[in-house]
């Protein structure tokens, strides 16, 4: 065999190896989804939040409900009194019980792990409830979108209500961070800021780089850091907790990030709504997209089991999902942007 014959030969050998890789990769990223089909596909699931039970909480909009799914599949789904109440945002409050939003009716709704639910009535009308988180204080916290304030309940359901500094802001996703302080955003075009709020209700403002970022999800890292989703800017920001801003751009164009949670490696995991992908962050700020199963349809919320495991909702075809990252994962926290 010629030098020549035997190079074309490693060559084919090389190809048909590498495609047979390739091949085997993208069945083993595959299986690592899951799909859970709720019994009506038209119910909505929105947001949804790892609860102390171990289970996973997620509110169904458009169905009225508030739906609980266990690490191996199996849901419970319990009815808000409230009709039409529009069940939102969730979050798990540090009383042990499960906090949401109820859009449409302007009440703050509370659900315990057996599923009974109350309710508390906003004090300022049509409000606009958005966003909800646990705060340091004990007391559950929550975004009114359409009064410009931000909302603090306690356990017994008394509210305080603190105004926005800049008028028409827009406040929409919150978190808490680890500085002990509630981190919002804050939606307004003409704004376009990240905020935090003290316990005491000091508000402070933080503008963006990008322009009419359209912010959706913020989620606090274990590097002190936040997170949040860029809808219209088609980045990935990050916050630390004296204001310094970085972004990382998605790589599909028009993806809409939707969504952000903390893998238990340090990874950050994102929702792409329109890209319908699901994206990861490494410690060097390089962003990887795995798209989802065909039949998943539109994701919308996600969050990070206690086992590690990532779910995410399926708004519009009723469907929970779920990815198990690969075992030999390792990261570490963000080393880059650490400063």
């Amino acid at each position: 065999m010629t030098s020549r014959n035997a190079l074309a030969a490693l060559m084919v050998l090389f190809v048909a190896i590498a495609g047979g890789l390739l091949l085997n990769a993208r069945p083993a990223a595959e299986e690592r989804f899951t799909q859970f089909a709720l019994l009506d596909r038209a119910s909505g699931p929105t947001f949804i939040v790892a609860g102390p039970d171990g289970a996973l909480w997620f509110t169904e909009q458009f169905a009225n409900r508030i739906g609980r799914i266990t690490l191996d599949g199996r849901v419970s789904e319990y009815a808000v009194p409230t009709p039409a109440s529009g069940p939102y945002s969730i979050a798990a409050g540090a009383d042990g019980d499960l906090w949401f939003v109820e859009a449409a009716a302007n009440r703050i709704g509370r659900i315990s792990p057996s599923g009974a639910i109350r309710e508390f009535a906003v004090p300022t009308p049509d409000s606009r409830l958005i966003g909800i988180t646990s705060g340091a204080d004990g007391a559950v916290w929550f975004t009114e979108n359409g009064a410009n304030k931000i909302g603090r309940i306690d356990r017994d359901g008394r509210i305080t209500e603190f105004a926005i500094p800049t008028p028409d802001a827009r406040p929409r996703m919150m978190a808490l961070g680890r500085d002990g302080n509630v981190w919002f955003t804050e939606e307004a075009p003409a704004v376009n800021r990240v905020a935090r709020i003290t316990p005491a209700g000091q508000v402070t403002e933080f503008d963006m780089p990008t322009p009419n970022a359209s912010f959706g999800c913020i989620v606090a890292a274990r590097d002190g850091a936040l997170w949040f989703a860029e809808e219209l800017g088609n980045k990935v920001g990050r916050i630390t907790t004296d204001g310094r801003v970085s972004e990382v751009a998605v790589p599909t164009p028009h993806s809409l990030p939707r969504c952000v949670t903390q893998g238990q490696d340090g990874t950050i995991y994102m929702i792409e709504g329109y890209g319908r992908k699901l994206a990861t962050i490494d410690a060097r700020g390089q962003i990887a997209e795995i798209p989802l199963p065909a039949d998943f349809g539109q994701p919308y919320g996600i969050t990070t089991a206690a086992d590690g495991t990532i779910w995410f909702t399926g708004q519009r075809n009723g469907k929970i999902g779920r990815f198990r990252p690969e075992p030999q994962r390792t990261r570490r926290v963000f080393r880059r942007f650490s400063a």
